[in-house]
């Protein structure tokens, strides 16, 4: 007994001066060279302390086996004082490696990631990314593709950052399933504030993508908890699930242009999210599913406009015996303990069928496979004003079993199902965009199907064992929740909300001769005014900010005369350029551009608009180049006369879905002799989950325009899915078509006039390349 209780003592002394003998060391270093000798001799729990300052250029290369207790830490002397700019990336692979307060800005990473969790051939394990943030950090061409985090290995956490403005190709965030140390991963991905991140004008602008098809068969069980997706409208997938077992908790997505989408994979869960949308948009999604055994409980969907892939809820057909990278057949899914407020027709089924594209797609891509063995129960919905449709079936609803469902429509008809109740279920306001059932309404019946006793709280967190009840609440919360609260997301340090100054105006004449350095030295949101006169221009005026430029007179409008080299631009727009230009006259000398973007380094969108010009005498009112992207061309109250070409928006030609603009809107002007391109306006390949491009032409005259048009249309907008021609007179035309339409698109026409201009058609199938 004596020698154990001597061995215990021995050992117990031991531990005791292992404790002791414990010293962590903290490093600051100052340069590339300091840093990476800091991290070769890293030990369980040191600090390895960047210095306050622009670390430009800088590839950093974090490696080393740190403990649960004891993590080795890379941080950044002051937070947020600490920017990693230029070409500049962070990799690390290791075992318990924290990376916190960095900023990256004024730059882009020259990898394939700007923070990688894999160093060469070696993984992560317990390793966090936190507290830091990523502006902007985009490559200089638009269809260079990277992701701004990149996740492999296993038990990795991105946590507290902000994440901003990303415009070139590919997903923010990626997770990497290639290989078992990459599988079963358990990844998490917690109270981040992502976005905005702008419209791409195409694919692969995704926020988040888990996996993708070829290890969409993959166990993943990635977590994504208590984020805010702020307008994310990179493209229609916000985030695309393409993994098993993943789970989406108590995310509010905010006004995105897009859907949490389980593309592909099994057996996710989609619980407690809030889906805000906007009733000035009809681009606002909610939630799309494919494929097998999901389950959609506690959520809550406001103001949600969107329609087909974009509607609140969406539920897809799929491709019989569908490869991996095309649309399984929705099959054991549940959607339970849900509410829809003020969503317009929030319930669609069948989603993408395409039966009636079997004469211009392969029957490998016909969508007919309806869902099944799925169950909607104890869901509510409430319309303030009535929905003749709250639930669209573009086939039959035979696989979709309704209980206790419950609908205050009021009182408007909409085509019944068994197991979707009118009722009188009355709403309260408790904060913004978030209503609930009045005090004692909810307690309605409710469904117990299999596993649902799995549904144990609410969307507030509030236990279903004592008061359930239908609808994603079945208790008033004792506090109640701000969903935009900037300081539960992101990091700490980071103001979201920047003061702007407003914008002053800038007086110009013609004789002083200054007006490119008046522009040049202007701020944001500044208004160039220009005097009477004529204002003689040489060289490109460059555009890198949002400015104004108007006459000062509007009865004795300024006149500007670009005459520069041929195919260059009067107007030449940069990243970020945003331009109104307002009641000026501009003309060209016949071989110039009116306005173009940058041909090379167009990282980020630009912004046109023009009101109550006059342009004449250019080769091409706007030029767009392959690789950049307007996110809005607005042409309006104008005449624009005497051109070679009109508005070139069609240099996206490798049908990979990608187009130059997503909205074009012509209103109330006259073209006359616009020889070719008068409007040309292209998306190419089949890619029925790109639901961009968006055309509209009002109130305009078309005279002795398209003589030279090499396809004989006047405006083509082949492949753009959202076109619309309405009150036009178009005379006098040597064309074929007016327009060719694509009729199983939403392209519409109504109340033209056409004299001597061919005709408008409308083909509704219209043959595209396949992009996959």
């Amino acid at each position: 007994m004596k020698i154990r209780n001597l061995l215990i003592l021995a050992l117990t002394m031991t531990l005791l001066s292992c404790q002791n003998s414990f010293k962590a060391s903290t490093s600051l270093v100052s340069n590339a060279e300091e840093l990476q000798i800091a991290i070769n001799n890293a030990s369980p729990g040191d600090e390895i302390v960047l210095a306050d300052g622009i670390w430009k250029d800088v590839e950093i290369k974090f490696t080393g086996s740190g403990t649960a207790d004891h993590p080795i830490v890379l941080r950044a002397e002051t937070p947020g004082q600490v920017s990693i700019e230029g070409q500049s990336c962070l990799n690390f692979g290791g075992d318990y490696l924290v990376v916190r307060d960095l900023s990256f800005r004024n730059g882009f990473t020259p990898s394939d990631a700007v923070i990688s969790f894999k160093l060469n051939d070696k993984f992560s394990t317990h390793c966090r990314v936190t507290n830091c943030v990523i502006e902007n950090f985009n490559q200089p061409q638009r269809d260079t593709k990277d992701h701004w985090v990149e996740f492999w290995g296993r038990h990795n956490e991105l946590s507290n950052c902000n994440i901003i403005g990303k415009s070139n190709s590919g997903p923010t965030v990626r997770v990497m399933l290639k290989g078992n140390e990459n599988i079963n991963n358990h990844h998490q991905i917690r109270n981040n504030h992502f976005g905005p991140r702008p419209r791409k004008g195409g694919p692969h602008g995704e926020t988040i993508q888990i996996g993708d098809s070829y290890t969409s068969m993959s166990p993943c069980y990635t977590v994504v908890a208590n984020n805010l997706f702020d307008r994310c409208n990179g493209e229609v997938e916000v985030i695309s699930s393409k993994t098993n077992f993943n789970e989406f908790r108590n995310n509010v997505f905010y006004k995105c242009e897009g859907s949490l989408v389980m593309r592909h994979g099994n057996y996710c869960l989609i619980d407690g999210n809030y889906f805000i949308g906007d009733d000035n948009s009809d681009n606002i999604g909610g939630i799309r599913i494919v494929n097998t055994g999901h389950w959609v409980t506690n959520n809550y969907f406001y103001n949600i406009k969107g329609q087909n892939f974009r509607s609140a809820l969406a539920i897809m057909n799929g491709i019989p015996k569908s490869p991996l990278n095309r649309y399984n057949q929705v099959t054991d899914v549940v959607v339970a303990h849900n509410t829809w407020v003020n969503c317009k027709s929030p319930w669609q089924f069948s989603v993408g069928t395409n039966v009636d594209q079997k004469d211009v797609l392969p029957m490998s891509e016909i969508r007919s496979a309806r869902p099944i063995r799925t169950t909607f129960a104890n869901n509510i919905i409430y319309n303030q004003e009535g929905d003749e449709s709250p639930i669209v079936a573009y086939e039959e609803v035979d696989g979709v079993t309704f209980k206790n469902n419950i609908i205050n429509n009021q009182n408007t008809p909409f085509q019944p199902y068994d197991g979707l109740e009118a009722g009188t279920l009355e709403m309260t306001k408790i904060a913004d965009n978030l209503f609930i059932p009045v005090d004692g309404q909810a307690n309605i019946e409710t469904y117990h199907g299999f596993d649902f006793e799995t549904i144990s709280t609410d969307l507030f967190g509030h236990s279903r064992s004592d008061k359930n009840s239908v609808g994603a609440v079945c208790q008033t919360p004792a506090n109640t929740p701000d969903l935009l609260d900037a300081a539960k997301y992101g990091a700490g340090w980071y103001t979201v909300e920047k003061s702007v100054a407003a914008g002053k105006s800038i007086e110009v004449s013609a004789d002083a001769n200054d007006l490119a350095a008046k522009i040049a030295g202007a701020e944001t949101d500044d208004t160039i005014e220009l005097l009477p006169g004529t204002y003689e221009i040489n060289s490109s005026l460059p555009i890198n900010k949002k400015i104004t430029i108007q006459s000062k007179d509007q009865s004795n409008k300024a006149v500007i005369v670009y005459s520069g080299e041929s195919e260059t631009p009067a107007f030449e727009f940069h990243p970020a350029g945003n331009l109104l230009l307002k009641n000026i006259v501009l003309q060209g000398k016949a071989e110039q551009y009116a306005f173009a973007p940058l041909q090379k380094n167009m990282s980020s969108l630009y912004v046109l608009s023009i009101d109550g010009c006059e342009i004449s005498n250019f080769n091409s009112i706007l030029k767009a180049w392959k690789e950049t992207f307007a996110d809005q061309i607005l042409v309006a109250n104008s005449v624009l006369t005497n051109c070679e070409n009109g508005i070139e928006l069609a240099a996206e030609t490798d049908d990979k879905g990608d187009y130059n603009a997503e909205f074009l809107i012509v209103e109330n002007c006259t073209f006359n002799s616009i020889n070719a391109n008068v409007i040309s306006y292209y998306r190419g390949g089949y890619d029925e989950s790109t639901i961009g491009g968006n055309l509209l032409v009002r109130n305009c005259t078309m005279t002795n325009c398209g003589a030279k048009d090499k396809n004989g249309i006047l405006i083509n907008s082949r492949g753009i899915v959202n076109v619309a021609i309405a009150n036009n007179t178009f005379k006098n035309n040597a064309i074929k078509l007016v327009a060719l339409l694509w009729g199983a698109k939403n392209n519409t026409h109504s109340d033209n006039e056409i004299i001597n201009s061919g005709k408008i058609v409308v083909q509704e199938n219209i043959e595209l390349k396949m992009m996959y």
